[in-house]
């Protein structure tokens, strides 16, 4: 069975740091890519950052140059690190990884606050 556990949110000040965590485990075969959504309060779920197998990254225009993702392929965790936060990165973050015919299932999130 897969599972999908994020770690690492919690509360921060404007212009603080946070890193989250997230393994996916129950996996036999190679994931693709892995990568990081989030969801505000009264919005939908929107993409935050993806990362290849083979490290090519992409992210949201909103969080270029001060989030970065990076991952670790045998064990398939990713981990987001989110510098120079502001009060509009507050969501929960959902980590999510997939391959062509697959996707994971989401995990529980992780609530990520910041205050100003």
């Amino acid at each position: 069975q897969v599972q999908v556990v994020e770690s690492g949110g919690g509360l921060a000040q404007a212009g603080g740091s946070l890193r989250l965590s997230c393994a996916v485990s129950g996996v036999i075969f190679s994931i693709d890519v892995m990568g990081w959504f989030r969801q505000a309060p009264g919005k939908q779920r929107e993409l935050v950052a993806t990362i290849t197998r083979g490290s090519s990254t992409n992210y949201a225009d909103s969080v270029k140059g001060r989030f970065t993702i990076s991952r670790e392929n045998a064990n398939n965790t990713v981990w987001l690190q989110m510098n120079s936060l502001k009060p509009e990165d507050t969501a929960i973050y959902y980590c999510t990884a997939y391959r062509t015919t697959w996707k994971s299932p989401w995990g529980q999130g992780t609530q990520v606050t910041v205050s100003s």
